[in-house]
């Protein structure tokens, strides 16, 4: 999966460089008690139909952040059942509402409910500071899904005292306090102060460092009351060398000692996470009856399976079915996916996304896609370590319809390629999608200019960029999800790469997709296949890497902070590589004019070299499990940054007074009924954030524990 970057919006020349993705919505939710199946309430949006040519993307800024919308082009030609399959994966998305929440931290439902309720109920002064500032940290929470950064990890600082908290939760009525029956409401509020104030008290949500236990000091939920040698013990007994066709192990489950003994409990109906996964299920078997295809129905009568039993084989049977069909306009994934949050990269983060086919934008994409051998073919990799036969890339450009879970989750991704099962990927394929409406929305909000020119040497580079900037980014995109993720194989005995390389495997996988990229972007087979007019559009893309990598991404984070976001570790270790292995030739330069540093490249051949010297080490890596020469990598040159480089870098990037992220809401799809018959199904935007938020928390909110 590619994140968003600094690279594509220095491409784009916006103010949005850094970017989170908050997809939330809320529509009507299954009345009564979990068992019933009849929709009884249909809410009155806070949203309203919007013409296209009043459409503005811009909506709110708070803190560091900027809220902004997009559009989805071709839904309301669309025929009924495409509707209405689209509103019901919706609902299925939005009903694992509170699953990333308790993934990030096993408090965040509590604290998430109790900022509601102040913030619908307080009677205090609203307008003094210290409630202001309270409403802008509840904002950052709900971008974050939590409270640590979801790009440092971090816990966020409050912005106001704690006795400023507790006096919001005694001139609050009771409503929810205390959550937990047996706890007093002052009980509840000293936990709760402590969690947010208190710097002692889960510190960080993902601890990578490995001179630590990274599974005790973490503060996700995937783990109780065990250690990490017990974690690693527990699978090393579980995994089978000579399995072709291995699960990918611990996906979608917790791991926790009761008894005495570690015991796995799975994430399905009737086990963890029952409450929502009920609500999923039953919004599928909604969608099952107007899929797109026989084959899409198919899939999802396995996903459901899967969701009611846990079974990781059944989630492959799904994921063979999903990739097999290749026709469906409408395509949807939810589930347990992405594992960049667990720290010994095993467990899926929860994520909902459904697309729509841009059959104008496609074209691009296929041509990468039919051309997948020869890439294999020509890669500077081991031969032993390159895929004999790639099987089938399906490669699109979409339309981002709606996303829940870790797809709106910071930053947004404007790319992905699944399933994620190596065996998969290796014997039947993979799909890769572009989401081309998101980067439009980017573009069109961002056209007054952004930071770019700021960190740019010269005027060649410039006019290079406003030139070439944008086809740059849209190829480094689909290299990266199509070529990339798809590429290589492992060596024979070696299937459990992510448990070999552990915390490294994240960083080291988004470096090896993105340095394929890089090299194959400049590339003269792109002007063969009529994909670039020449040269010129691989050296943007050269330029653009290499000056976020070094130094626009550091704005991101604060002085003295370890990188630990995998996207950005996989950029910095890339340009710090290649930095010092081109030292000798002077690839790349520093130079220092008028007190300010840039990074100039002086030689794009043999820069483009270093990228397939660099890809050479790391496919190696990936392909023996060598988790030694993995960790000497990311700890040498993805970890920390130059603190010179880094303090200038935070100076300049504060007077530019960009946002440095962005936060996407994603539109409404609500039906319209004549008796219990679905006519039409309407698309609509949100206007208020915090009002949305709200609305979205009273609709979706089906876990009311904090631990299992």
């Amino acid at each position: 999966m590619k994140k968003i970057s600094h690279y594509t919006y220095i491409l784009l020349g916006i103010s949005l460089l850094f970017l989170a993705v908050s997809c939330d919505c809320f529509t009507c939710k299954v009345g009564g008690d979990k068992k019933q199946t009849q929709v009884t309430t249909t809410p009155q949006p806070i949203l309203q139909e919007v013409e296209q040519d009043e459409f503005k993307y811009f909506v709110e800024k708070f803190a560091d952040l900027k809220v902004i919308r997009y559009q989805v082009p071709g839904f309301a030609e669309l025929p009924l059942e495409n509707k209405q399959l689209i509103y019901y994966l919706q609902q299925a998305g939005f009903a694992g509402y509170d699953i990333l929440y308790h993934q990030n931290y096993a408090e965040n439902i509590r604290l998430r409910k109790t900022f509601e309720e102040i913030i619908k109920k307080y009677e205090g002064d609203r307008t003094s500071s210290s409630f202001q500032s309270f409403l802008t940290y509840v904002k950052r929470f709900w971008v974050c899904k939590g409270i640590h950064h979801f790009y440092t990890d971090e816990k966020l600082e409050p912005g106001f005292s704690q006795e400023d908290f507790l006096s919001f939760i005694a001139n609050t009525p009771e409503g929810i306090w205390p959550l937990i029956p047996e706890e007093t409401t002052e009980k509840f509020a000293a936990k709760l102060t402590s969690i947010l104030f208190d710097p002692r008290v889960v510190p960080v949500r993902t601890n990578r460092n490995t001179k630590q236990d990274v599974v005790k000091t973490s503060s996700v939920s995937f783990y109780k009351d065990v250690t990490q040698k017990e974690v690693e013990k527990y699978y090393s007994k579980r995994t089978n060398p000579k399995d072709k066709h291995p699960v990918q192990t611990g996906l979608n489950t917790s791991l926790m000692k009761e008894k005495g003994k570690v015991v796995e409990k799975a994430w399905k109906v009737g086990g963890i996470y029952s409450e929502s996964l009920e609500k999923i299920v039953y919004w599928l078997e909604k969608a099952i009856t107007v899929a797109s295809t026989k084959d899409q129905a198919k899939a999802l009568e396995k996903l459901v399976t899967y969701f009611k039993t846990g079974d990781l084989k059944v989630f492959d049977q799904y994921s063979l079915d999903w990739v097999n069909d290749t026709k469906s306009s409408i395509d949807v994934v939810i589930g347990f996916i992405e594992s960049y949050v667990d720290p010994l990269g095993m467990r899926g983060m929860y994520e909902s996304y459904v697309t729509l086919v841009d059959k104008e934008a496609t074209g691009r994409a296929t041509t990468i896609s039919k051309n997948a051998q020869w890439f294999e073919d020509h890669s500077p990799i081991a031969q032993e370590y390159k895929k004999k036969e790639v099987k089938g890339i399906d490669a699109k450009v979409v339309s981002f319809v709606t996303g829940s879970g870790e797809m709106r989750s910071a930053p947004p991704t404007i790319g992905v390629n699944l399933p994620n099962s190596s065996w998969i990927r290796k014997e039947h394929g993979s799909k890769s999608v572009s989401f081309g409406n998101i980067m439009h929305a980017l573009f069109e909000d961002g056209k007054e200019g952004g930071g770019f020119e700021e960190f740019v040497f010269s005027e060649e580079v410039k006019a290079r960029t406003k030139q070439y900037g944008m086809l740059a980014n849209d190829l480094q995109t689909d290299l990266h999800e199509i070529i990339g993720h798809a590429s290589g194989q492992q060596k024979v005995g070696v299937d459990y790469p992510r448990q070999a390389i552990k915390t490294y495997y994240s960083a080291l996988e988004e470096s090896r997709a993105e340095v394929i990229a890089l090299y194959y972007g400049a590339d003269p087979k792109l002007i063969e296949l009529g994909l670039v007019p020449n040269e010129d559009v691989g050296k943007a893309g050269f330029d653009h890497f290499i000056i976020n990598g070094l130094m626009k991404q550091l704005a991101r984070i604060d002085l003295g902070q370890k990188i630990t976001d995998s996207h950005m570790r996989s950029r910095y270790l890339i340009t710090r590589w290649v930095l010092q292995h081109g030292a000798k030739d002077n690839v790349i330069e520093k130079k220092v004019r008028d007190g300010k540093t840039y990074y100039v490249i002086n030689d794009y051949a043999k820069l483009r070299n270093l990228f397939g010297d660099l890809l050479i080490e790391i496919q190696r890596i990936k392909s023996e499990g060598d988790y030694e020469a993995g960790k000497n990598l990311v700890e040498t040159y993805a970890v920390t940054p130059d603190h010179q480089i880094h303090q200038e870098v935070k100076q300049r990037w504060a007077k530019l007074n960009i946002p440095s992220f962005a936060t996407l809401l994603v539109p409404l799809f609500q039906p319209v009924m004549n008796g219990t018959e679905i006519t039409d199904v309407t698309i609509s935007y949100p206007k208020d954030f915090s009002e949305h938020m709200l609305q979205l928390g009273e609709e979706y909110s089906y876990l009311l524990v904090a631990d299992y």
